[in-house]
């Protein structure tokens, strides 16, 4: 390597991604459901009742969309777009009977979170009845989840701006162990290339930035006085199950996590599956 590589990775090793707080405005709710209109403003009340809790959503207006009032998907991507809500909240196999089978999020859904502007906060089905004993109570315990954390403001201050006051984020942040192997066994093959070295390094390195950038939130968050704690949960291993382990062990009161991918129409990266498998507590779709 020559000095000027050395340099340059130096350089490189030096320049972090830094957490920028902005606030996020939540101006009206729309809570989405299927149900009859008496069985719509109860479950709506709920919804409101959970999520008031959050300091961003105290001033927030709420409306509840029955299920007479939008009896297709089509219809109900119109109503939601001429309402221009700030937050969705909607359950999983809306319109659907899928709620039996748990292996999809359902029509409504897919299109919802792909298609409206704004972010879909998605819940149980109330028909399935498997909702967590610790969920839509509050939203004390808070997760952020990706695999790329990093630089990811958009993710934190939407989880900032959910956490009540005085409760708590976990920013996770899980390394795909497999992809990792995939790599260091493509290094093992290049004979110039220590491999036990490379192996250290990159996973040192690998784990480390994300580490960086939550000091930098709760740096940031201090700065602010957020009434809130930052905790952090960083490894190596398989993402899905991985994640659903942390959901369990913090019960979680909402997760937060992005699902939209500029370079394609489907659900970005491991999304979907997470939203699959992970049914009984409420997920904020970004």
């Amino acid at each position: 390597m020559t000095q000027v590589d050395q340099f340059e990775s130096v350089f490189r090793a030096a320049s972090k991604p830094v957490f920028h707080p902005a606030a996020v405005a939540l101006e009206r709710i729309l809570v989405v459901t299927d149900l009859p209109p008496s069985e719509a403003q109860a479950f709506g009340a709920r919804v409101e009742g959970f999520l008031r809790h959050a300091a961003s959503v105290e001033s927030a207006t709420f409306d509840t969309l029955a299920g007479v009032e939008a009896r297709s998907t089509g219809a109900l991507l119109q109503v939601v777009e001429d309402a221009a809500p700030s937050l969705v909240c909607a359950y999983r196999n809306l319109y659907s009977d899928g709620w039996k089978w748990p292996h999809s999020l359902g029509e409504a859904l897919d299109l919802l979170t792909q298609t409206t502007e704004a972010p879909v906060l998605v819940l149980p089905n109330p028909k399935e009845g498997s909702v967590a004993e610790h969920a839509l109570h509050n939203v004390n315990q808070v997760m952020a989840v990706t695999d790329h954390l990093a630089g990811d403001d958009r993710l934190v201050n939407w989880a900032v701006a959910m956490t009540q006051e005085g409760g708590t984020l976990t920013l996770s942040h899980v390394e795909d162990e497999h992809v990792f192997e995939r790599y260091i066994d493509v290094i093992g093959k290049i004979s110039s290339i220590d491999t036990d070295e490379a192996r250290e390094r990159i996973r040192a390195q690998l784990l480390k930035e994300p580490g960086d950038y939550i000091d930098s939130v709760r740096t940031e968050l201090g700065k602010a006085n957020a009434p809130l704690t930052v905790k952090s949960e960083i490894r190596m291993g398989n993402q899905l199950s991985d994640y659903r382990s942390l959901v369990k062990d913090h019960e979680v009161d909402m997760l937060v996590l992005n699902t939209r991918d500029d370079e394609q129409l489907a659900m970005h990266g491991l999304a979907y599956p997470i939203a699959v498998e992970i049914r009984d507590i409420p997920l904020l779709m970004l």
